[in-house]
């Protein structure tokens, strides 16, 4: 990847994630407290929604802008002809490369997030200083391997699917698509990973929210799947599901269409300048 190319996937991934973030943010604390195993109610209701705003901000921009950057690198070094059977594949590796790396930074400004967002009451900062005070630097890691489980299959299918719908308009009207159908395009194959990925959700924020030393915190997917299964069966697995689809829906036009016009807009710029 050339230098121009670079720093516009690192400056339009970091811009799109801040936008989608801190827009979005209310619907997704809303979804973390269906999913809290104190109920709703008990985990702050419609109060605070808010809560936990400075975490998701400080790493809004780096972990979108790693994604990006990732992304569009394994895309560049997997490069395939653009009519080959192949071209799913290289979306697929390239989004599950991003994930891997973005993930991170996610995670630690997920779990401080996530425990903001049910003690609406205690600052930010002093969850993160009891979590490191407590837990030590794991304790930050706590649900790496479920989240990266969880967003690999979701970008598997979010990825591919959102390059598809892309290329498929492209050759419908002749021309390639503009940055709102490029969104358009985001908020569908948004949606539909989202509701299909939900169960591995519920089990990441079962995880994330567990107390220290529960059989629960120690990060085994299939055992967090399983407890929800036993307790709540089916509708337990799906709790959040409907927000989480509109969350993810708008999230996926704010976010790859954000992506788009300002990748877009740097490419010219760079062009331009001498």
């Amino acid at each position: 990847m050339d230098r121009p190319g670079f720093m516009a996937s690192l400056v339009a991934g970091g811009v799109a994630g801040v936008s989608v973030d801190l827009i979005l943010f209310p619907l997704d604390t809303i979804k973390t407290r269906l999913q809290s195993p104190q109920g709703f109610n008990k985990a702050g209701g419609f109060r605070g929604i808010y809560a936990g705003v400075p975490s998701a901000a400080v790493g809004s921009f780096p972990n979108a802008a790693a994604f990006f950057i990732t992304y569009e690198y394994v895309k560049w070094f997997l490069h395939t002809d653009s009519s080959s059977y192949l071209t799913p594949m290289k979306h697929m590796l390239a989004a599950s490369a991003g994930e891997v790396v973005a993930c991170l930074i996610r995670v630690p400004s997920e779990v401080v997030k996530q425990r903001a967002q049910v003690s609406a009451s205690t600052k930010t900062f002093q969850i993160f200083s009891n979590i490191l005070y407590e837990e030590g630097i794991q304790g930050l890691y706590r649900g790496y391997k479920s989240t990266v489980l969880r967003e690999i299959p979701f970008s598997l299918v979010q990825f591919p699917l959102w390059e598809s719908l892309k290329a498929l308009w492209s050759w419908r009207q002749d021309h390639v698509v503009d940055s709102w159908q490029s969104a358009v395009c985001g908020a569908f194959a948004g949606g539909f990973a989202a509701a299909v990925t939900t169960p591995l959700d519920v089990a990441k924020t079962r995880i994330m929210l567990a107390k220290a030393g529960s059989s629960t915190a120690n990060g085994n997917v299939l055992s967090a799947l399983h407890g929800v299964w036993q307790s709540q069966g089916l509708a337990g697995l799906f709790a959040g599901v409907f927000p989480r689809m509109a969350a993810i829906s708008l999230g996926g036009f704010i976010f790859l269409g954000a992506y788009d016009h300002t990748h877009r807009l740097l490419l010219e710029v760079g062009r331009k300048s001498p």
